[in-house]
């Protein structure tokens, strides 16, 4: 793609959608812890799940395709993470006071106009991640702002809302969760789509991420997941979820944009030829009743059928690139494959996986394909293929409209594939379990005479206490280590410079070396600089005793004893200086003071960090003073 693009010809807006776990003692509507868990579960639950009509009568689209593909939901559920709320077998307690607390918080830092009443509403969803269908959310505030670079981004609302059960994978039509995550409290905090550049949603969403790690919210990998809206002018908006990586996000943008350019030459060469899709579905098994292709006999010998539409004017366009290394084919592809299928065949990569050029020839011919004529194939159960073969060509036809509105899923390369049609307003209704709850005046007041300090204000605060850079104070607050390192300095004494650079960079370059330093415990990095200040080791032997830590799960001490890094006596280190000054006897001699470094250099590499660097230095001037006197 074009590096010069223009992003404001084209259109470009996003907005961006942020889901964070608070970290409250218990979940939203229940009493049950908020931690997940990896035992066995006590009991599981069996569910199926179909669409329900809104208020006004109408079914959400996205609803009504997951409904579509008829999967049965079992649920593992725990002792003490889950209950009968859980199970939606009762009904939900009073809303979780201390998580409204702390959405107050973030919503009077984010400078948002707090709603007089909370109502609990219900929202939609049959995928599988609430046993009940539904998810229960309310708005708490809205009308926020913050200021970038690249101008004013509104911050249209923030809700309290429960989070999901965990998704543990699928097999034979049958999807399994874990209920330990459902009912966790999490906010959702949503931009408008002010944003145009790719560049900017990355500042705005570290902005929020920043506020968010002022209060009390849960860390860690799956505890704040953000999604982002994109568009362009003659496209179409389109929901990205998923985004972990604060550093994709610009690329992931970029590759949404050229995916709907790429989407929008497609539609204009399907109306050169003029291009249509056939609604019949054609069953080729008597073409194919002696192929060598291993998943169509599969197929076949599993009694199901092999299936193909035909799609004129298509021929060369199902190949054409859309994403890096993703194909038009792969989004039509997406679409069969939320119907159960394991993929389709298309004319252009065909003949492979087994299909001959004869048997391609063959299909042509029974089809009636022409020219600029392109078939999809499935073989699958009869229903599956069926169902697949009609959802590609829904999305077939739509390709001659441009791009189509859509959730997508965001991939480990910055690229995304098909999730599900958006959600309509038909998903929203009133909880009637849950009675409203007043934001009364005094817990306004209580909550804004309590806030925590924002990032910038520890920023400044730290470069003045602690006399930092501002490069230094500015990396602890980003990475959230601003705590920690006052807490080290705190207890330790240590001199700031030396903890900060080690937090900042240090643990960031033994992150790329691939050490976990993540979940080093606080404990281990204390008692590593607890031996600095005890002069146990050196400041050069910090880093390498915390590699210790970190590979061989030792602790501090006895990663310096076990890697020879305690330091030496002064008396030893006397000894080692005397007996390395003697040894070199000619080099003073010839060089006088000028000796100094290279024996320096000599003397710090056969202490390899067991001595101060300073005390060496002292010690070795004045042996080599005393020889030359």
């Amino acid at each position: 793609m074009d590096k010069n693009i223009d992003y404001e010809k084209l259109g470009l807006m996003m907005g961006l959608e942020i889901h964070q776990q608070l970290n409250t003692t218990k979940k939203l509507f229940c009493p049950c812890e908020c931690e997940l868990t990896d035992k066995k579960p006590d009991y599981r639950v069996l569910r199926y799940l179909r669409p329900t009509q809104s208020e006004l009568g109408k079914i959400d689209r996205a609803a009504f395709e997951e409904s579509r593909r008829e999967l049965t939901f079992l649920y593992d559920a725990y002792p003490y993470h889950t209950c009968l709320v859980e199970t939606d077998d009762e009904p939900p307690h009073p809303l979780n006071q201390e998580a409204l607390e702390i959405g107050l918080i973030i919503a009077t830092l984010l400078d948002m106009k707090v709603v007089d009443e909370f109502h609990t509403m219900r929202k939609q969803v049959i995928d599988g991640s609430n046993t009940g269908g539904f998810q229960r959310t309310g708005l708490l505030a809205i009308q926020g702002h913050m200021e970038t670079p690249h101008g004013k981004v509104t911050i249209e609302n923030l809700c309290l809302e429960e989070d999901a059960a965990r998704r543990m994978g699928q097999r034979k039509g049958k999807v399994e969760f874990r209920l330990d995550r459902l009912g966790i409290p999490l906010l959702e905090i949503t931009t408008d789509p002010s944003m145009k550049r790719p560049e900017q949603v990355k500042e705005v969403a570290y902005q929020i991420g920043q506020v968010l790690r002022s209060t009390r919210v849960k860390r860690g990998l799956g505890t704040i997941r953000q999604d982002l809206n994109i568009s362009i002018r003659e496209g179409a908006r389109v929901e990205v979820k998923g985004v972990q990586d604060l550093d994709s996000m610009e690329q992931l943008v970029k590759n949404e944009v050229s995916r709907q350019l790429k989407l929008l030459e497609i539609k204009d060469e399907l109306y050169i030829r003029n291009a249509g899709v056939e609604d019949h579905i054609y069953d080729l098994g008597e073409d194919l009743k002696n192929t060598e292709s291993k998943i169509i006999v599969k197929a076949i010998k599993n009694g199901g059928k092999v299936l193909a539409i035909k799609l004129k004017g298509y021929r060369g366009l199902i190949g054409k690139e859309v994403q890096p290394g993703r194909r038009f084919g792969t989004e039509l592809a997406g679409y069969a494959k939320k119907m159960g299928v394991a993929g389709i065949f298309h004319t252009d990569e065909l003949p492979a996986y087994g299909i001959t050029s004869r048997e391609v020839d063959t299909i042509n011919q029974s089809l009636g394909i022409e020219a600029d004529d392109a078939f999809i194939m499935v073989a699958d159960e009869k229903d599956k293929a069926i169902n697949a073969l009609e959802e590609v060509q829904r999305r077939a036809k739509i390709a001659t409209e441009g791009v189509p509105e859509e959730t997508r899923k965001a991939l480990d390369d910055a690229n995304t594939e098909y999730l599900r049609p958006l959600p309509t307003a038909s998903r929203m209704y009133v909880e009637t379990d849950i009675p409203t709850q007043v934001v009364s005046k005094e817990l306004l007041e209580h909550v804004q005479a309590n806030l925590p300090e924002l990032p910038r204000v520890k920023e400044t605060r730290i470069i003045n206490e602690y006399n930092l850079s501002e490069d230094l104070a500015h990396q602890l607050v980003r990475q959230d280590r601003a705590e920690q390192f006052e807490k080290i300095v705190a207890e330790c004494g240590v001199e700031p410079t030396t903890v900060a650079s080690l937090l900042a960079y240090t643990l960031k370059e033994l992150r790329r070396e691939g050490l976990d330093v993540e979940n080093l415990p606080d404990m281990y990095l204390l008692g590593t600089f607890q031996l600095l200040k005890q002069g146990k080791i050196s400041k050069d032997a910090v880093t390498n005793v915390l590699v210790g830590v970190l590979k061989e799960k030792w602790a501090p001490e006895e990663a310096a004893l076990n890697l020879n890094l305690l330091m030496l006596s002064d008396e030893d280190v006397h000894n080692i200086i005397t007996k390395l000054v003697s040894s070199h006897e000619g080099m003073i001699t010839q060089r006088n003071m000028g000796a100094m470094g290279p024996l320096m250099g000599m003397a710090m590499k056969e202490l390899k960090g067991k001595a101060d660097g300073k005390l060496v230095n002292k010690l070795l001037k004045e042996e080599i003073q005393k020889y030359l006197k």
